[in-house]
Formats: C-alpha cells, sequence, structure tokens
C-alpha cells in the first residue's frame, strides 16, 4: 500500500483540486492507497472541505489538530496512522505536482530508502529562495549529503525510515541526513515546482533562521552525540593549548627580560594574561561537559540505538 500524508494549515481552495490530480495519478500505480490530510489547526473552511472529501472517497483519512502545531508534528502523527510500506509526503499548496509521483517511485525503486524531489526551477519569490539556496548549501556542505533542495516538502520514503527516525521541533526538513547518518540510501530527483495559485506561504525568512539552529542540533545528533566528549574534549584541549601557550609566552618574556634587555611590565596587568586564563577556564569546562555527557550516555545507554539493521538471515534452532 501507499500512504500519502499532506500537512496543511488554511488551505481551502487548494484541496479539491489537489484531491482530483493525486487521485488521477494514484490509481493507474495499479497498487492500493490512502491520502492521510492532516489538518494543522486551519481556521479557514479546510475543515468543511475535507469532510466533503471523506465522505466521498474511501481512500481519504483526516485528522485534525485542536490548533497549530507545526509541519513536523503534522508529518509524525500522518506517519504514526499511515499503512503503506510506501510513504508519500506533499504540500497541499499545489506546487507539488502529483504527475511526478511514478518518476520518483520508480527511483526509489532502483535501490533508495528515500527520495527527495529538488525544485531545480522553484516558482517562489526571491525573498523565499535565496534564503533557501544558502540554507541548503550550508546543510549540504556540513553535513556531507550532496542534496540540493532540503526544504521541499515532496518526499517518498519507505516505511522503515519514517518508524527509525524520530521527528520533533521542525526537524522535517534533516529527515534526509537523519536517514543518512542511520545508513539508508538517500536521492534526489529533479521534479517539476509551480507557482502558488490560491492561499499564501505560511513560511518566512524566520523559518531559516530556525532551521539553521536546527541544524546545529541534527548535526550534533548524527556526529557527536554518541561521542560527546571527541567534541567538547577537543575543542577544550584547543582552549586550553591556547591559554597555556599564552600564559608561557608572557612568563618567557619576564624571566628572559634580562637576557634581551627589554622592559617588560608587570605581568598581571596585560590583557593577554587576561585572555589566556580565560582561554584556559573554558578549556576546563569544556572538557567537563563532555566528561558529564560521556557520563549520561553511560547510564542511558541503549544497545538497539547503535544501529540499524537492513535484514537478518538465520536458521531457527
Amino acid at each position: 500500500m501507499i500512504s500519502v500524508v499532506i500537512p496543511l494549515f488554511n488551505e481551502e481552495d487548494n484541496l479539491k483540486l489537489l484531491h482530483e490530480k493525486l487521485t488521477n495519478v494514484l490509481t493507474t500505480l495499479n497498487q492500493s492507497y490512502q491520502i492521510i490530510f492532516v489538518d494543522d489547526g486551519s481556521t479557514d473552511g479546510s475543515a468543511a472541505i475535507l469532510a466533503e472529501l471523506f465522505e466521498h472517497d474511501t481512500t481519504v483519512q483526516v485528522i485534525h489538530f485542536r490548533r497549530n502545531f507545526g509541519k513536523t508534528a503534522a508529518l509524525t502523527a500522518g506517519f504514526r496512522y499511515s499503512r503503506g510500506d510506501i510513504i508519500i509526503t506533499m504540500d497541499a499548496d499545489l506546487q507539488d505536482d502529483p504527475s511526478e509521483i511514478p518518476a520518483m517511485l520508480a527511483k526509489l525503486n532502483e535501490g533508495y530508502d528515500l527520495v527527495a524531489a529538488w525544485r531545480h526551477q522553484r516558482q517562489d519569490p526571491l525573498d523565499k529562495t535565496w534564503p533557501s539556496q544558502l540554507f541548503n548549501r550550508a546543510v549540504s556542505f556540513f553535513s556531507g549529503l550532496p542534496l540540493h533542495d532540503f526544504n521541499c516538502g515532496f518526499k517518498i520514503y519507505r516505511r522503515v525510515v519514517t518508524e527509525q527516525i524520530p521527528l520533533y521541533s521542525d526537524f522535517h526538513r534533516f529527515v534526509p541526513v537523519l536517514a543518512a547518518g542511520q545508513g539508508f540510501r538517500v536521492t534526489e530527483l529533479a521534479v517539476q515546482h509551480h507557482p502558488r495559485q490560491f492561499g499564501v506561504s505560511k513560511y518566512g525568512l524566520e523559518r531559516t533562521i530556525r532551521g539553521l539552529l536546527d541544524f546545529i542540533n541534527v548535526l550534533f545528533m548524527t556526529t557527536y552525540l554518541k561521542h560527546p566528549l571527541r567534541l567538547f574534549g577537543s575543542s577544550g584541549l584547543l582552549m586550553f593549548a591556547l591559554g597555556s601557550f599564552i600564559e608561557l609566552y608572557l612568563a618567557s618574556l619576564w624571566f628572559l627580560r634580562e637576557w634581551f634587555m627589554v622592559t617588560v611590565g608587570p605581568i598581571g596587568t596585560r590583557p593577554l594574561f587576561t585572555v589566556g586564563i580565560l582561554a584556559m577556564i573554558l578549556g576546563i569546562q569544556l572538557v567537563s561537559t563532555g566528561l558529564l555527557g560521556e557520563m549520561l550516555r553511560y547510564f542511558t545507554f541503549q544497545p538497539e540505538q547503535e544501529y540499524s539493521i537492513n535484514k537478518i538471515l538465520q536458521r531457527g534452532e
């Protein structure tokens, strides 16, 4: 079965046409399917339209939130109530084209676990595209995952990916990074992108700022979460070494002042002396933080979180 999860917020003008286009594509796949609309606290007429779609189409399922909780929460709920072995996520604004689904499914069947859509000719205003481009380049560079469009909500997953990747905050855009960190095969496919015809975008520059903060969190989770001392310890040792070098330099000037016939004032009054002391203290604090992280990890250690199994071949006893 294929499950299509569609988070939405105030998209009353797009829902019927989206459902029509989506149904026309899904019925050609010769596979059972379900369409899950997750209403993220809409205040327009979306609820009434969703009720109408539910009444006339047995493949439609609707989840209503009590208020707006955000896209990540909507996707999490959709994943939980989905039944498909393959899960498709897309936005409800009609900018994602359902006709791209067969090509994305074919790409998935090449042996991938997640296929992300790449809006290579994005039809959005400049105030949305340029921050997104900077964000995507930064995420690709620091994560080592060569994707062009992390922000696009149009993706196809194997169910095992959605079951093993925890989502909270605004982590939905980082699912490819988290999945790749677990060893899943991730790729992208260039797709057609349409300009928005109805409604208004719910995102702005503040989303990019939140995304960068979340990415720092994701980068830590995928790189240093299991070895916090490697991050804090290395940084701490570097700072302590820098502070020690500064203090040794100042001490050398003081003890060798007579050899070089130079006048050296009291070391304790020099700003560089304070910088060295602060660097050493910061180094000790960073190492201590890393050790505390290692202790917390030791006492919360769960072996099943250390690996991700693809399959097991074994004989019964």
